[in-house]
């Protein structure tokens, strides 16, 4: 029986569920090294708001009626654990009548597919820490986006279904610019693509490697994933440029145009 990708990550959502409590404590531990406490930012007004998602490639936000319900402090905790996403909260009407907030809610804001994902009272009344980070694990979007086996559950929440992955090892010289020429690459395709980056130094991506026939020996790599059809293209690389990127992303988008209009066409000689 073919294993498809998707049904590979829903297996690692239900790996996942056990490694949560763990993951957290990690993120906690390694936080506590920090200097000042890191708080969500205070909105006031709706100029403000606009500009802090604007500026995030994601962003949580509190809209909060009550600011003595006890998931008032569960949510400010956050902002010390997520140090990749952006946190404000408010309690004032103007900003919670501008985002159509009719009781306590709190919101996911993320750039890389224009996203908004929102949890309201009744979601909230039953939410503690546990529930609320992994909420923001599973939805933490980047314009590239480290692989784990939560946030691969998380591509598939999304209605962006191409997936773009390099598999490179993040220890390598050419790491760092490898990576810049990436994230440059992620906005020409933004709502088309999904960039990710797979870590092939993490003995535990050796299966997401393995999934895309690929070997040690050919890495850096590209392998692009379409989910709809379980559809994938790889490509090993010596060099990541923005040029090779783009290039390697409208190949196979076309190719998946021209396999559509070519079903579309037989569909019609069918009918016919």
């Amino acid at each position: 029986m073919k294993i498809t990708w998707s049904r590979c990550l829903i297996l690692s959502l239900v790996l996942t569920c056990r490694l949560v409590p763990e993951a957290t404590a990690d993120v906690e531990e390694a936080s506590e090294g920090l200097g000042t406490p890191r708080e969500p930012i205070w909105l006031t007004d709706i100029p403000a708001t606009v500009e802090l998602i604007a500026a995030a490639e994601v962003a949580v936000i509190g809209f909060f009626q009550d600011l003595e319900i006890p998931i008032v402090s569960i949510f400010r905790s956050m902002a010390q654990q997520f140090q990749d996403v952006s946190f404000g909260i408010s309690n004032h009407s103007e900003v919670l009548t501008h985002y159509n907030v009719t009781s306590n809610s709190i919101c996911l804001f993320r750039l890389v597919d224009n996203k908004q994902l929102r949890l309201d009272a009744e979601d909230i009344d039953d939410l503690d820490a546990a529930k609320l980070s992994r909420f923001i694990h599973l939805n933490n979007l980047h314009w590239v986006t480290e692989y784990s086996p939560m946030i691969g559950a998380g591509l598939f929440n999304t209605m962006v279904q191409t997936h773009l992955l390099l598999i490179m090892n993040k220890a390598s010289p050419e790491y760092e610019e490898s990576l810049r020429s990436y994230q440059k690459a992620a906005k020409l395709f933004q709502g088309q693509i999904l960039f990710v980056l797979v870590d092939s130094g993490k003995r535990e991506n050796g299966k997401v490697i393995a999934y895309f026939r690929l070997k040690e020996s050919q890495l850096p790599a590209l392998a692009i994933y379409e989910s709809v059809d379980d559809k994938w293209d790889t490509l090993t690389i010596t060099e990541v440029t923005v040029e090779n990127v783009q290039g390697f992303c409208n190949g196979f988008l076309k190719g998946m145009l021209l396999r559509d209009q070519k079903a579309e066409n037989n569909s019609g000689k069918e009918e016919l």
